[in-house]
């Protein structure tokens, strides 16, 4: 187990360990070339599928109807992690997981199991409903769970806490919500054109009413508590195995309690679906959506709390620990460095506010005893990344720090943001120039 020293070794520091050569299994490339593949593939075996069951014409309607939340639902999601915002390749692969290979696992498995239930039971409309409350839910959440846990094993470094979780639970059940609804509008847009139905009266009006304008957030919620599950086991340390296993299938068997409630509402009578709705769904997904919020701000004041080392050992300004911990001097300083840097400064200071948000997530693991034994490289490695974009990063945060917070006394000057702790040793300069390497000696 590691743990971190009060203060970051020099840059001159020795890197533990030596890097090992990977097995040709376990080159990104091969990984990456897999992955994509995979998806592909069940991406057209699934539109094939959709299709099929929805011919042409009903295909485009559910595609353009189902596309109308998922804007909205990624862009709630990406909010939420903005405090630490991971990989865009991490969400495409969550959401291309979501709706294809997900969906593609739910759609076979789901078929297949309700056909051998209705032929061994002789009764198709039980064979339904069991389907429906019981098999539909199982198979569902552990299909969508387990682009979570690929994330959590392969992009462990991404993945810090139960934000990450939601996050990555959310984006892969929009996908998934999104191949399901195109699914279920084509059948009712079919359905129409068989009967004739149109207008409010249709079954295409009343498909979109309950699943676009009622539940867009139904599956979404169902995954975000096995994401929560994924999120807590992230928090634990190495040594703790039996919780970190737990954790991660308590949400999944919560997902799926849930999902099966939400399923079988429609087998509680005329109003059960309603019943359901007001006094579970709506309640569930006010807890939910509190607690992520409460989240999001308390990983904000452990990046105000950590990161005021790394100002007294010279590699942040007195400023910056104030305006990382801040959601509005972050996208002030993005502004401020678009304004006058262009793009690439801006995207520089997002990285830069990014790699922070890591380091200060890393020091607060390690103090809790809870890092692993790359401790020491990783955190060298995240103040390198952020040294390297000190020129874009620091006037732009220090601008939004001043127009953020009042200023407060610090040492001989002025800085705006809390004190830390401790001071550098007397002869140390307690903060670097612009462009001075602190640690030269």
């Amino acid at each position: 187990m590691a743990s971190s020293p009060p203060y970051p070794p020099y840059p001159g520091a020795a890197p533990g360990g030596t890097p090992r050569h990977p097995h040709w299994w376990q080159r990104p490339a091969v990984r990456y070339g897999a992955m994509v593949t995979l998806l592909a593939l069940s991406g057209l075996v699934i539109l094939a599928l959709v299709r099929e069951q929805t011919g042409t014409r009903g295909f485009l309607v559910g595609l353009g109807l189902a596309v109308l939340p998922v804007p909205l639902l990624l862009a709630a999601f990406r909010w939420l992690g903005r405090v630490e915002p991971g990989p865009w390749r991490n969400l495409l692969f969550a959401f291309a997981w979501g709706a294809c290979a997900a969906a593609l696992i739910a759609i076979v498995a789901n078929s297949f199991a309700t056909r051998w239930i209705a032929t061994a039971t002789a009764d198709p409309a039980g064979a339904d409903t069991l389907g429906a409350t019981v098999i539909a839910p199982v198979v569902e959440e552990t299909a969508k769970a387990a682009a979570v846990l690929l994330l959590f094993l392969f992009r462990r470094r991404d993945f810090h806490g139960i934000l990450g979780g939601v996050v990555a639970a959310g984006f892969t059940a929009t996908g998934f919500a999104f191949t399901e609804n195109v699914l279920y509008l084509g059948n009712a847009f079919g359905t129409d054109q068989l009967t004739g139905g149109s207008g409010i009266a249709s079954v295409t009006a009343a498909t979109f009413f309950v699943r676009i304008v009622m539940s867009p957030f139904a599956h979404p919620l169902f995954t975000v508590l096995t994401g929560i599950g994924f999120g807590a086991a992230a928090l634990a340390a190495d040594r703790q195995r039996v919780r970190r296993v737990l954790l991660p299938l308590a949400g999944l068997l919560l997902a799926m309690g849930m999902h099966a409630l939400w399923n079988g509402s429609a087998t509680l009578g005329q109003f059960g679906f309603i019943a359901v709705y007001g006094a579970f769904m709506v309640p569930a997904f006010g807890l939910l959506t509190w607690l992520v919020v409460w989240t999001r701000q308390r990983e904000l004041r452990t990046v105000r709390t950590e990161l005021p080392a790394y100002a007294v050992a010279g590699w942040l300004r007195p400023a910056e620990p104030f305006a990382l911990g801040s959601m509005r001097a972050r996208r002030l300083a993005r502004k401020f460095a678009r304004e006058h840097g262009g793009r690439p400064a801006a995207r520089a200071v997002a990285q830069y506010e990014a790699y922070a948000t890591s380091l200060a997530f890393l020091r607060h693991r390690g103090r809790a005893g809870k890092a692993g034994a790359d401790f020491v490289t990783r955190e060298r490695e995240l103040l390198l990344e952020l040294w390297r974009r000190r020129a874009a990063a620091r006037p732009a945060l220090e601008h939004a720090a001043r127009l953020t917070a009042p200023p407060v006394p610090y040492g001989a000057g002025w800085a705006y943001g809390p004190v830390p702790a401790r001071w550098p040793a007397q002869g140390q300069p307690p903060y670097p120039a612009y462009g001075e390497n602190p640690y030269r000696r």
